[in-house]
């Protein structure tokens, strides 16, 4: 039965074993189809939903994945795999012996493989984790970006220069990031990247228009990129060589996606019928040359099931480091009972379904998790020979370390008497620029087209921008005034992007993973306006999902933008720090306050156990306070301090978090003749303080900081933000709270109009605090 699977492909080539490659591409079908099976079928189903597991979008995907794997892949290249093709990954390594049949066994169930490749939660070592389409493909071209600036510092030999590829689903065209990442690629002359569509035309509720035929090779090679597409295998080349083959090439050509598929779906018979009716003259010979079987295996040879053709064309990939785009044609479901149905795409083979499967594979009932069964013991022997000498496979483990980068004892706060955190971030960062060292060159600032105005001005002018080839700033080549110096070269340590968001966190991600994907550490910054964290949340969930470590910076925020509005006013920026897993949250109010979360912020992001870290900042100025010592500095960094400690028994504390600083000082002073003992909490990390509580119950900080307040003391509580970010202080000893912060879009207008209007203001702070006593009696 083996034999008669890929008629064409019985004798090997010079160079790869063809036949054994064969066979690897049927086995790896056919343990991706039968964990899926196993996974849906024959698990116990304890909750009643489907497990599911895309048996149609991993059929597709099998020869492109076998030849790239088993023949072209290197050690130094790295992969973002298709999400759907999850279990074809899982097979390739399970035939390696790098996955378990354990593993297997426990797909898309707690512990086991999971259902979209995961760098953090597969056993196996995987480069880029996917699931969210589009972001790990883009996620390619920005891991190339860290290859050429680790190659032109020379933190990286040209023998380690890789490849970065993507496996692409056709439906994660779709999505607008993708084309955002290509004209940022496109700007940063990226190379070494290769996009490799699986184009079934298939998503997941229809065919795809048949309009987007030639559009996608417009597209990349108007961006710079060599475009190729692989639309016949190797038999149906051949057939067009024949009399009457040029007719039949344009009846391909012609034929609407929809109808190619659903004839793919009927089989043989409906080839004939409607060839024969379609092809006259010459072309009926090469249709009465075939049966119906042999009939529906030649229209059905297109360029992503040819094994000769991916590994020719991946031949050809190998000999320039342009960027490719790559678009081989598939049918979704190849093989498979539902080939070619517009349906298929969550489509699962039933027990009886894939007990026929399992014969026409060979596989004997029984022993349908071995790697290599039914097959002849030299045929087995040849597969496991091909794949040991696979050059991917002369590496066991690709994962890098590096050592973490030293950071000073303490960093010294701006000495201003009146500053915003966002202009001390600047200053401080600065310094670290002017004193060099390892910290200094271990930094990689990028921002989206707002460097200058989140203070990253004085950095970028005297580390420079990154670019591939030198570039002089002509402004300053003309002897124009200018306070920015924009100079490109290889030796800058400021990637400038465009205003996309979503390629601003693709790229703190990218760099963020430096360590464990080329050894080389670097401790990247990304600054953006507050409120468009949201325009790019689903790629900043990405980067904390892979564990990418990096210091995010966002400002202004809140109310304090002051004039510009609601739509440049962040409300809930304060509740994604504190819902975002693999992020530590920071609202620093004061300059020293950002000096100390910057330096943890170095260290933090270097440790096994640490997390990126977002620092919430602001552009209003506010008088800093006077410390006699950094004494305060722990509790800071735990998430909170007393910035004026209440007495034992206090009924009666204002809890501030960032720039509303000011408000809650001016309302303390107004508020001690009435309240003697009253207390004025400074928070810096609604998330930590949140996170601590809900881990130990007891003994938390904000627990510990709460403690000398009767049990029940009145809570006022102000953020420039969602009031939500401090009301549930309440909850840790049951007192009562009057929340103030921003629950609508702002207006226009100055601060103390904004403030006002929004009851963020002293008279707002004292109402609150007089109906807390009120409400006491």
């Amino acid at each position: 039965m083996l034999d008669n699977l890929f008629p064409e492909r019985r004798a090997p080539l010079n160079g790869p074993d063809l036949e054994a490659l064969s066979l690897i591409e049927q086995r790896m079908l056919w343990l991706a189809c039968w964990t899926i099976h196993n996974a849906n079928h024959l698990r116990e189903n304890r909750d009643g939903l489907k497990v599911g597991g895309h048996q149609a979008s991993c059929a597709s995907m099998t020869t492109i994945m076998t030849a790239l794997y088993a023949h072209a892949l290197r050690p130094e290249d790295r992969v973002a795999v298709k999400p759907h093709a999850s279990p074809l990954l899982h097979a390739l390594n399970y035939m390696w012996g790098r996955q378990t049949r354990d593993q297997l066994e426990r797909f898309r169930g707690f512990g086991g493989a999971q259902s979209y490749p995961s760098r953090t939660k597969d056993k196996i070592e995987v480069d880029f984790s996917t699931g969210s389409v589009g972001l790990g493909v883009a996620i390619t071209a920005f891991a190339s970006l860290v290859q050429d600036y680790l190659l032109a510092k020379g933190r990286l030999g040209g023998s380690e220069k890789g490849r970065f590829i993507a496996l692409v689903g056709d439906a994660e065209l779709d999505e607008g990031n993708v084309y955002e990442a290509l004209i940022e690629a496109c700007k940063h002359d990226i190379r070494n990247t290769w996009w490799i569509v699986d184009y079934n035309r298939q998503s997941l509720d229809a065919v795809t228009p048949d309009r987007m035929f030639d559009r996608f090779d417009d597209i990349f090679a108007a961006a710079g990129w060599r475009v190729e597409t692989l639309k016949f295998g190797k038999r149906l080349r051949e057939a067009f060589r024949r009399p009457g083959g040029g007719g039949l090439r344009e009846w391909i050509e012609t034929c609407p996606n929809d109808l190619y598929a659903a004839l793919c779906f009927e089989g043989g018979a409906a080839w004939r019928a409607r060839l024969s009716e379609d092809l006259k003259g010459p072309a009926q010979k090469i249709l009465d040359a075939h049966s119906d079987e042999q009939l529906a295996g030649l229209m059905e040879n297109l360029g992503g099931h040819c094994l000769e053709t991916m590994l020719d064309a991946y031949e050809r990939a190998a000999s320039s480091d342009q960027p490719l785009f790559m678009l081989a044609y598939t049918i979704k479901g190849w093989r498979l009972p539902f080939q070619g149905h517009k349906d298929n795409h969550s489509g699962l083979m039933n027990p009886a379904q894939m007990a026929a499967f399992r014969d026409k594979m060979g596989v004997p009932e029984g022993r349908e998790w071995a790697a290599f069964a039914g097959l002849k013991p030299e045929h087995a022997a040849r597969c496991e020979a091909a794949l040991k000498i696979a050059p991917f496979a002369q590496v066991q483990s690709r994962l890098r370390t590096a050592p973490p980068v030293a950071v000073p004892e303490r960093f010294a706060p701006p000495d201003d008497k009146e500053i915003s955190t966002q202009a001390a971030f600047g200053k401080i960062l600065n310094e670290i620029g002017r004193q060099g060292g390892d910290l200094a060159d271990a930094i990689v600032t990028m921002s989206p087209d707002v460097s200058v105005s989140t203070n990253l001005g004085a950095w970028v002018n005297r580390r420079g921008l990154f670019g591939r080839d030198a570039q002089e700033d002509m402004f300053r080549r003309r002897k124009i005034a200018s306070a920015q110096i924009w100079s490109e070269s290889p030796s800058g340590q400021h990637i400038e992007l465009g205003i996309a968001e979503h390629n601003l966190f693709l790229t703190l991600a990218a760099f963020g993973l430096s360590a464990p994907l080329f050894g080389a550490r670097l401790l990247p910054i990304g600054t953006l306006y507050d409120p468009f964290i949201a325009r790019g949340l689903d790629a900043l969930n990405y980067a904390c999902y892979q564990d990418a470590r990096f210091l995010l910076v966002a400002t202004p925020s809140g109310l304090t933008l002051g004039p510009e509005g609601g739509a440049h006013q962040s409300i809930n920026t304060p509740l994604i720090g504190m819902g975002q897993p693999g992020l530590t949250a920071y609202e620093p109010a004061f300059a020293d306050e950002v000096a100390v979360l910057m330096r943890h912020a170095f260290e933090w992001m270097q440790k096994p156990e640490g997390e990126s870290v977002y620092l919430r900042l602001s552009t209003r100025a506010i008088p800093q306070p006077q410390r006699s010592d950094d004494a305060f500095a722990a509790d800071v960094i735990k998430g909170g301090y007393w910035l004026k400690t209440p007495k034992d028994g206090a009924e009666l504390a204002i809890v501030v978090c960032g720039a509303l600083a000011p408000e809650a000082l001016a309302a303390h002073a107004q508020l001690l003749e009435d309240y003697p003992g009253l207390g004025l909490l400074a928070v810096t990390s609604p998330d930590l303080l949140h996170r601590g509580w809900r881990a130990a119950p007891g003994a938390s900080h904000i627990e510990t900081l709460l403690a000398p307040l009767a049990a029940h003391a009145g809570l006022v509580t102000l953020i420039d933000g969602s009031p939500a970010a401090l009301s549930w202080l309440g909850g840790v000893r049951g007192q009562r709270v009057r929340a103030l912060g921003v629950e609508g879009f702002g207006q226009t207008g100055d601060l103390p109009d904004l403030y006002r209007h929004y009851r963020l203001d002293v008279d707002a702070i004292l109402d609150a605090c007089a109906a807390l006593a009120l409400s006491s009696r």
